[in-house]
């Protein structure tokens, strides 16, 4: 009986919402509810903690997110984030270009690919789902190298895992990357996550920037390869600042871990960066309707690979032929 009662703090299970496939991870405990859609990129598009969610969407229902794709709760930037400053890219010393008539990738403002392809993908597979005594659980993943028109733009064969964990409240996302190519992969991944308080208007959030350096941007939101002291003291009230910045040196606790934060009155997310996250993009834009914050856990610089190759950037990371990598970031809501 005692073992029946500890695992029921803790569901996992296949659902549907507005026809469409969903997972919902729950803790009963702490009262935290995550739905996850696969056929949209595998994104946890909802975080439901006594009942606010502390994902932001523009949407009230999931058929309006099918209907109309946009960037909204956990999107997944593979496999390059944020920005390159050109259709092509540097790995291994060779240049690799991309193929815009294959339609599969967006451009930003200054016509510079942006967030890689699969924001949206529909490639997600479930391979496994539970729950015990100690949390949630669902792993999908997404096999790249099966999939010709992701190939053409990026031809490393590749798989990546991830993995939705709910235990105690915290939402961790775990990614797992197997290179299968016979060459080292550049990796410059990362997430998205778009959060808000609900107890406080955005002009009096509270931001948590723990980041020593500040990476400094061109005119097209490209790194400079240059860097400045972090200009935001700690804590950080938003007011009419709007954000697109991307911060390095990240200060971090005895486990190598980051905490970024965003608080109202008394609400309060946090976002936690696992080592091998070395980067945050910070993203709050002003304006009607833009009451959230991103803080986006990376891999590396906007536009490492093209950098690394100037040699104006000598953290790019990379998977050896064969090799895996594995990193988590989490999510941890309080006060609500």
């Amino acid at each position: 009986m005692t073992a029946l009662t500890e695992a029921a703090q803790y569901e996992a299970r296949p659902t549907t919402e507005d026809g469409i496939g969903t997972l919902t991870l729950r803790d009963n405990s702490n009262d935290v509810t995550v739905s996850i859609v696969p056929s949209l990129g595998n994104n946890a598009f909802r975080m439901l903690v006594k009942g606010k969610d502390v994902f932001w969407s523009p949407y009230q229902k999931l058929a309006d997110f099918k209907a109309k794709p946009t960037l909204l709760g956990n999107p997944f930037l593979a496999p390059w984030a944020n920005r390159l400053d050109q259709h092509a890219f540097f790995a291994n010393g060779k240049k690799y270009l991309l193929n815009p008539e294959l339609k599969n990738y967006r451009s930003d403002g200054n016509q510079l690919p942006i967030h890689g392809l699969v924001n949206f993908s529909n490639e997600w597979k479930m391979i496994g789902i539970g729950a015990d005594a100690n949390s949630a659980w669902v792993t999908s993943r997404l096999e790249f190298f099966r999939l010709p028109q992701y190939m053409a733009q990026f031809p490393f064969a590749h798989t990546i895992d991830m993995t939705y964990r709910l235990s105690g409240g915290v939402l961790e996302v775990e990614t797992e990357v197997t290179n299968l190519s016979f060459e080292k992969m550049p990796l410059i991944i990362g997430y998205h996550p778009y959060f808000r308080v609900h107890d406080a208007p955005r002009a009096e959030w509270k931001l948590t920037l723990p980041a020593k350096l500040h990476v400094t941007l061109n005119g097209k939101l490209t790194p400079t390869g240059e860097t400045r002291p972090n200009p935001y003291a700690d804590p950080h009230v938003l007011a009419a600042t709007q954000l697109d910045d991307v911060f390095t040196g990240l200060v971090r606790d005895s486990n190598g871990r980051a905490e970024f934060s965003v608080q109202g009155k008394q609400q309060k997310v946090s976002v936690i960066y696992g080592p091998k996250f070395p980067v945050a993009v910070v993203y709050a834009p002003a304006g009607p309707n833009r009451d959230f914050i991103c803080f986006e856990p990376m891999t590396g610089v906007t536009n490492s690979m093209n950098l690394a190759h100037e040699g104006k950037y000598k953290e790019l990371q990379s998977i050896a032929p064969g090799g895996v990598w594995k990193e988590s970031f989490w999510v941890k809501p309080s006060g609500f």
